[in-house]
């Protein structure tokens, strides 16, 4: 009787195989950066309602005073800029005050508190720095009643549409 043997070999069995195939599947597609991009684009989904369009861009961390909404030649160019924390960390270390070299003899010492060190990104997924997006407007949008509010990192546009406007008329034969 004759005695069979299948892979016998550990490093070709099925099921380390299978296990490293399944693992180059589930890598991440792209690794992260070590350091932020000085700029990015804003995620944005763009919704069509029965009064006009909103437009909801995604801006986590920016502040209302960091956005500029403008129109110009049909078309809506928001722009801005999200601050980097390490350099956030690096501006308060610079405008941090120094105590005085010289202190007369009776006169207690300040001593200035130590600026926090800056941190280091190991890992990046979100974006840092300025963005900007523009977009084609058609005729219908009212440009004059735009409104655009900032709440929970979510930049709401809402663009009505102008009832003002004739885009479609039957016109009648006689």
């Amino acid at each position: 009787m004759a005695t069979l043997l299948y892979n016998n070999r550990p490093s070709l069995r099925p099921s380390r195989a299978l296990s490293a195939m399944l693992a180059d599947m589930l890598r991440e597609p792209q690794a992260p950066a070590a350091q932020p991009t000085p700029a990015f684009v804003p995620a944005t989904d763009v919704l069509e309602t029965a009064t006009g369009f909103e437009l909801h861009l995604a801006l986590p961390g920016v502040k209302k005073e960091a956005v500029n909404i403008e129109f110009l030649d049909g078309q809506l160019l928001v722009s801005g800029n999200r601050p980097n924390p390490a350099d956030a960390v690096k501006e308060a270390a610079a405008t941090a005050t120094e105590a005085p070299a010289e202190t007369p003899e009776n006169t207690p010492a300040v001593v200035a508190p130590e600026a926090p060190a800056a941190p280091k990104f190991r890992r990046t997924e979100t974006n840092y720095g300025s963005f900007s997006r523009s977009f084609r407007l058609p005729d219908t949008v009212n440009v004059k009643a735009i409104g655009a509010e900032l709440t929970d990192g979510i930049l709401r546009v809402t663009l009505p549409f102008d009832t003002e406007k004739v885009t479609k008329q039957y016109i009648e034969i006689r």
